[in-house]
C-alpha cells in the first residue's frame, strides 16, 4: 500500500478538516445531483474514493438501513475517520474498503448508483478506473462526477499576479505526480463509450466575496497548498509568505471578487 505522503495534500488532521470544510460546502449541491440520479432508499451505491467519509454519511442516510454504502478509499487515516463517524451514528449501512484505486481490483458487487469528486484528477490511471466502476453500475444505474474542466479559473478579481502564480505551480506540481486537473473535459466521451448516456453536465463556477460561504472552500486549500509546495521544493518559504499575505490582504478588502475554479457535474446512465 503506497503511503498516506503520496496524497497531493497529505491525510493529517488539517487535512481531514479541510476536506469537512469542503463538503459542507459543496453539499447542497451534491444533494440535489444525488437527487435528480434517482439515489433512494434501499438501494447499493459505491463511494469512489471516499476520503474521511462525510459524502458517505450522507449516501447512508439516503439508502437508509435496508440500503448498502460501499466505501472505498486508500488512506488508512481517512478510513479511521469514516470508522469513528460510521460508529458514533449507528450507520451499519457503510462498508469501507482500504484499497488503492490505481492498483487493486474493485469488489465484486453490482451497484445501483456511484458517485465521486475530484478523485479521477488524481489518480494516474483515470479511463481504467471508470472503465472499472462502469462495470460495477447496473443497467439503468446512474453515475455520478465532479470533476475539474478548468483549474484556470482560479483567481482573484482584481486581478493578483501570486495568486495566479500559485495556481500555476499548483496545476504543474499535480501533473508531475500523474494526475490531470482538467480530466473533466475527458470523462462525458469516455462515458459514452463504456456504454453510458450523458443525462446531465453542469459547470459549476462561482464569483462570490470572502462574506460568502463558498470563499471558505477554496480559501481552506490556499494554506495547506502553499505547506505542500514548500515540502515539493516548489516555492521557498519567503515566496509562500508572500503569497498568503497577498491573499490575505485581499480576502480583507471589500472589493475584492474571487472566480472558483470551474468544475464539471456529470450525470450519466449505464444503458440495458
Amino acid at each position: 500500500m503506497k503511503s498516506e505522503r503520496d496524497y497531493i495534500l497529505g491525510t493529517h488532521d488539517e487535512e481531514i478538516e479541510r476536506l469537512g470544510l469542503q463538503h459542507r460546502v459543496w453539499r447542497p449541491r451534491t444533494l440535489d445531483a444525488w437527487r435528480r440520479a434517482g439515489f433512494t432508499v434501499g438501494q447499493t451505491l459505491l463511494d469512489v474514493g471516499c476520503g474521511p467519509g462525510y459524502a458517505s454519511v450522507d449516501l447512508a442516510e439516503i439508502v437508509g438501513p435496508s440500503g448498502r454504502v460501499v466505501a472505498i478509499d486508500r488512506s488508512r487515516r481517512f478510513l479511521d475517520a469514516l470508522e469513528s463517524s460510521r460508529q458514533r451514528l449507528a450507520l451499519s449501512q457503510i462498508e469501507p474498503h482500504e484499497l488503492d484505486l490505481d492498483e487493486a481490483p474493485l469488489p465484486r458487487i453490482h451497484v445501483d448508483g456511484a458517485w465521486s469528486r475530484w478523485v479521477f484528477a488524481f489518480v494516474r490511471r483515470p479511463r481504467a478506473l471508470l472503465e472499472r466502476v462502469a462495470k460495477l453500475v447496473k443497467p439503468g444505474g446512474s453515475l455520478v462526477l465532479y470533476e475539474y474542466f478548468d483549474y484556470s479559473t482560479w483567481r482573484l478579481w482584481p486581478r493578483s499576479p501570486e495568486m495566479e502564480e500559485f495556481v500555476r505551480i499548483v496545476t504543474e506540481s499535480w501533473r508531475a505526480t500523474g494526475g490531470e486537473p482538467d480530466i473533466g473535459l475527458d470523462l462525458p466521451r469516455w462515458l459514452e463509450e463504456l456504454g453510458f448516456d450523458v443525462r446531465e453536465m453542469r459547470p459549476i463556477i462561482d464569483v462570490v466575496t470572502a462574506k460568502s460561504y463558498v470563499w471558505q472552500w477554496p480559501r481552506g486549500f490556499v494554506q495547506v497548498g502553499l505547506d505542500r509546495l514548500i515540502d515539493l521544493g516548489l516555492v521557498t518559504r519567503e515566496r509562500a509568505r508572500t503569497m498568503a499575505d497577498e491573499f490575505a490582504a485581499r480576502e480583507a478588502a471589500p472589493d475584492t471578487l474571487m472566480i472558483t475554479p470551474a468544475v464539471l457535474e456529470i450525470i450519466a446512465v449505464r444503458r440495458p
